[in-house]
């Protein structure tokens, strides 16, 4: 029996993420990202999550979505509470997870069409 493993069209998928990359589309980045449904931005200028300010999350929440998978690395780490502030006052629900795990849920969610995106920081 062949099997064939169909790629989605309607949004990009992330076919596989770590700490210094995330292939989204056959394509690897290896500095952090944010991506959405149709497009992946590049210029997050994010090293590390001790370097996440407020002012890093402004192109997220511009996006409006309704949740924000947050990849922090090889390890779930948890922002400043001024970072989860910016979320909560914004009304943008964000869960915080390692990269591998936020590409999973990114898969699923985007798949069903939720409103969602993602941040991937990468070393």
């Amino acid at each position: 029996m062949e099997l064939n493993l169909e790629r989605p069209q309607d949004y990009l998928f992330v076919h596989r993420a770590d700490a210094h990359g995330v292939v989204v589309a056959n394509q690897r980045y290896s500095t952090s990202i944010i991506l959405t449904r149709d497009k992946v931005i590049d210029s997050w200028a994010v090293a590390d999550i001790a370097t996440l300010e407020p002012a890093n999350v402004k192109p997220i929440l511009a996006l409006k979505p309704d949740v924000v998978l947050l990849g922090t690395g090889a390890h779930q780490q948890f922002p400043s509470q001024a970072v989860l502030a910016a979320f909560l006052q914004s009304g943008v629900g964000v869960e915080v997870m390692d990269n591998a795990a936020a590409a999973r849920t990114w898969d699923i969610l985007a798949s069903e069409g939720r409103s969602v995106v993602a941040a991937f920081i990468l070393a």
